[in-house]
């Protein structure tokens, strides 16, 4: 069966720190409350991307890997990785913030939990006024302070905090401590993981448990990089009709593509499966005389066998995103 474009069930995810934006502005479709994170790409264990539609409906990701091998990933794609799709990605909804978190690196999430490290990047598609991301420190510091303030429940002191609008971006490495601030609604691309070392959660209750989140202080520890960053957001051109390199690291590449008219777009020499993200207004993608629509909140995978496109829009904003 040939491949095609691909559009995959979104997983919804309850968060205590949840909202409701994933539906009032992606127009996402559930009842529950408290919906912080839509999995729009995943293949975390458990959670396993499913085909929407087309004549695939109904096949996961990884079945879809197992049987196209690199007509689906790219061949170097999947000599490095195998059948593991390298990648997840979501949209995030922060009604009142996230906890302040670091994540390990390749090395350390390999040793300690047989996972990937979770390096990750975050575009800003909305913000509330004031709102605000948490991001690296203000100064530099090291063990010592940092556990002080820890412990003295004084840690958001020594953070870099930075208020946030639309098109904002930011590349989150490994060792880097961050979390999203109350009225940000933003799309996130990293790593296949969900591990997350949890320092500082405000004391809060979970409503859906009636105790504290766990905290992962011990582990945190040592993967915390403590030196502070002259910036922290991602410079970025946004030349109209052009693949503009937004965040380019030796995890994922990813490009902001605004879109009014028609562009081609030709992947002949890129050998790797591409996602398309849909972050402002709406596109049609072309392939072999079919009109593939994505909308504002939604997310397409061009195989890797697919080389060469059109995308029509009157005014669209996508993330293009490849290996």
């Amino acid at each position: 069966m040939a491949l095609y474009p691909l559009k995959f069930e979104p997983i919804f995810k309850y968060r205590m720190w949840g909202g409701n934006k994933l539906k009032s502005e992606l127009h996402k479709d559930y009842e529950e409350d408290c919906i912080g994170e839509s999995w729009e790409i995943s293949d975390v264990e458990h959670d396993e991307s499913i085909v929407a539609s087309g004549n695939l409906k109904g096949k996961s990701l990884k079945e879809l890997i197992s049987t196209y091998k690199d007509d689906f990933l790219g061949k170097k794609v999947y000599e490095q990785f195998g059948e593991k799709f390298p990648l997840l990605i979501k949209f995030i909804d922060a009604k009142t913030p996230l906890s302040i978190q670091v994540h390990p690196s390749n090395e350390v999430a390999k040793e300690r939990h047989n996972s990937f490290g979770k390096n990750e990047m975050w575009y800003i598609m909305q913000a509330d006024k004031d709102a605000e991301i948490i991001v690296g420190f203000e100064n530099d510091t090291n063990k010592k302070d940092y556990q002080t303030h820890l412990e003295n429940g004084k840690v958001l002191e020594l953070m870099h905090h930075e208020n946030v609008s639309k098109g904002d971006t930011y590349y989150i490495p490994t060792g880097r401590i961050h979390a999203i601030g109350a009225g940000v609604l933003l799309a996130e691309i990293q790593q296949t993981s969900d591990i997350t070392y949890r320092v500082y959660d405000y004391d809060r209750v979970d409503a859906s448990t009636g105790e504290k989140r766990e905290l992962h202080n011990d582990l945190a520890l040592d993967v915390i990089d403590f030196k502070r960053q002259d910036s922290y957001k991602t410079n970025y051109v946004s030349e109209l009709n052009q693949s503009n390199q937004l965040v380019h690291s030796p995890y994922f590449k990813t490009n902001f593509l605004p879109i009014n008219g028609e562009i081609v777009k030709d992947y002949s020499t890129l050998d790797s499966f591409v996602i398309l993200m849909c972050v402002s207004g709406e596109a049609s993608l072309i392939c072999n005389n079919i009109d593939y629509k994505i909308a504002l909140g939604e997310t397409i995978l061009i195989p890797a066998t697919i080389t060469s496109f059109k995308i029509e829009a009157k005014q669209a904003e996508l993330l293009e995103v490849f290996m």
